[in-house]
């Protein structure tokens, strides 16, 4: 599920809750104020999540525009019901923004209210026959609440938790992914050469086109044959689930995810070769820049030799991160597992990715005891994680001092406005703009990860991974009901 997007135009603050917000005076200076009761901090902090959150639109994050609901199809997903109209627009609200640097490191825990919260919730019928559950202190690492915290689940999407912050901490948020066009030595060959760019469009190709048209016309060609080269991936190229209207084959070359319908998320017919459609719409590229393109693209590497005569970047890493998670993009969390792998020395496959997330996982210290990686996207069913991984995750992206993860906990749907929770939570719910959550949906697998502060400023993480429910419609309000509860502790 895809959306382009740009860096967040606020700075996301330190995520270590504190019940004052930033106040703007008719002077036009600012002020911290504390915030007297939790549904005035909700409206803050909803505000304030809007603002810091990224992609913007027009000073919004854009909402998913449709989910196509997924049909009992094996393997397949969809992550939350989009409401009718559209995208609602953000609550008027004053722009404030929570102030998370406040330290709640000494604020008493009530971890019998939490618990007394939870407990009736997790029985809930929707949630099916087995449940899993972790609530953390982003602030101290501090478990408050376990319910086999520790049991290995299916986590369908909220996998993408993991993906991103392996690729985040090897790769640094600033990192983009080149696609290049090489000149062979004798210029009568030009070579596209992918990268693993999910997000490529016919429009990024243009510019490339017209520069390598000039370095043709430097060399007094008018005329090249043309290849493409897709040796950067290695191993299978379709995911088990595969032909799927969730995934595109996964290549290192392809243009708008291979989807055939226009779209740019949720599901969509995808092409079977996504690299030789990109290699085509290359070509066209060229011969609107004055190139004629002599016989139909092939595979092959670039020559040895060759020079780089285009190159087109990718958005910054933070900003994949962000997309993959808000809108669950089941094409970019695979190639980030696979740049994952590249950067730690593993083959660009489905296996040499679950060594390199794991391996990266274990640098963050968090613990990997019963994972399993076996893609990226979550649309495996042979993926484990425990719900004390995520929270683990999404405290270590809380963490001041490793600010490159930060992007895991901006890139989270918030509940009511943003991505896969845009058709979530009921506009006067009590955990609309507070809950902040990766959402995961296989058939009979639900799951929930994500952050909510609660009634004493405190940011909590939580996951909650549910398996054997027999309907998507039963489990996500009884997920959303233990993620606002939260909301509502600590006072």
């Amino acid at each position: 599920m895809a959306e382009q997007v740009e860096e967040p135009a606020v700075r996301p603050s330190d995520p270590r809750g504190g019940p004052k917000v930033l106040m703007r005076k008719r002077d036009g200076s600012y002020t911290w104020q504390v915030i007297a009761g939790s549904a005035t901090l909700g409206l803050a902090v909803a505000a304030g999540a809007v603002l810091a959150a990224g992609p913007w639109d027009n000073g919004q994050r854009k909402a998913e525009r449709a989910l196509a609901v997924a049909a009992d199809r094996t393997g397949g997903a969809h992550h939350g019901r989009t409401a009718p109209g559209g995208p609602r627009p953000a609550p008027s609200a004053a722009a404030v923004l929570p102030a998370l640097g406040t330290s709640t490191r000494d604020a008493p825990r009530d971890t019998a209210g939490l618990r007394d919260a939870l407990t009736p919730l997790v029985r809930a019928p929707g949630l099916g026959n087995k449940l899993a559950a972790s609530v953390v202190d982003t602030a101290t690492g501090e478990q408050l609440y376990g319910h086999g915290a520790t049991t290995p689940m299916t986590p369908a999407s909220t996998i993408k938790i993991a993906t991103t912050a392996a690729a985040l901490s090897v790769l640094g948020p600033d990192h983009r992914i080149a696609t290049t066009a090489a000149l062979s030595p004798d210029s009568r060959t030009l070579t596209l050469v992918g990268g693993g760019d999910p997000t490529l469009t016919e429009a990024d190709l243009r510019p490339m086109a017209t520069d390598a048209a000039a370095a043709l016309r430097g060399e007094d060609r008018k005329s090249v044959r043309l290849a493409y080269d897709v040796s950067r991936y290695t191993g299978p190229v379709l995911h088990p689930i595969s032909p799927n209207d969730n995934i595109a084959p996964v290549t290192a070359l392809m243009v708008n995810e291979g989807r055939l319908n226009g779209s740019d998320r949720g599901h969509a017919p995808r092409t079977d070769d996504p690299a030789g459609d990109a290699a085509r719409a290359f070509a066209r590229a060229l011969e609107k820049a004055g190139v004629e393109v002599t016989g139909a693209p092939r595979e092959a590497r670039a020559a040895e030799g060759a020079r780089t005569v285009a190159t087109h970047r990718s958005a910054p890493l933070a900003a994949l991160a962000e997309r993959t998670l808000t809108n669950s993009d089941n094409d970019i969390a695979e190639a980030l597992a696979r740049q994952t792998a590249i950067a730690k020395g593993e083959k660009a496959s489905f296996a040499g990715a679950r060594r390199a997330v794991t391996n990266e996982l274990k640098k963050l210290q968090v613990p990997v005891a019963g994972a399993h990686f076996a893609d990226g996207s979550g649309l495996d069913r042979e993926d484990r994680v425990t719900p004390a991984l995520l929270t683990a995750l999404l405290a270590r992206a809380a963490d001041p001092d490793r600010p490159g993860l930060r992007h895991v906990l901006t890139g989270l749907p918030i509940a009511g406005f943003t991505g896969t929770l845009d058709g979530r939570y009921g506009r006067d719910a009590a955990g609309t703009g507070l809950v902040r959550a990766k959402t995961g949906t296989l058939q009979g697998v639900n799951s929930l990860a994500g952050t909510v502060v609660d009634r004493q400023g405190r940011l909590l993480a939580f996951a909650f991974l549910a398996s054997g429910s027999a309907s998507a419609a039963e489990a996500e309000p009884a997920l959303d009901a233990l993620a606002t509860a939260l909301a509502g502790t600590g006072g």
